[in-house]
């Protein structure tokens, strides 16, 4: 197993509201997980995946605004894959989800 590193950020102006109110999640080939504002490790198997990134107002089950994707490859041969998901100011735009 690899291991991908998912920095979550929402934006500086949006930050003490986002800390307040929601929570991260991540879905890895349709499978959630859980994440934190900051940096969240997950295992993968290597090999190409699928990621989508939203957040949850607490409380929530089923809502996922924010919803940003990417592709990725996971290769093995070296440490830990970084991938960086940013939420822009206003909480119904996307989160811009880049390899780094």
């Amino acid at each position: 197993m690899a291991r991908l590193n998912i920095g979550i950020r929402p934006s500086w102006v949006a930050r003490p509201f986002h800390l307040a109110f929601t929570r991260p999640f991540t879905d890895i080939d349709r499978t959630e997980w859980a994440a934190r504002w900051g940096t969240t490790e997950i295992p993968v198997a290597t090999g190409p995946h699928e990621i989508a990134v939203h957040f949850r107002y607490r409380g929530q089950k089923s809502a996922r605004p924010g919803i940003g994707r990417a592709e990725f490859v996971v290769d093995g041969s070296s440490g830990p894959l970084a991938l960086r998901a940013v939420l822009d100011v206003r909480n119904g735009s996307p989160c811009k989800v880049t390899v780094a």
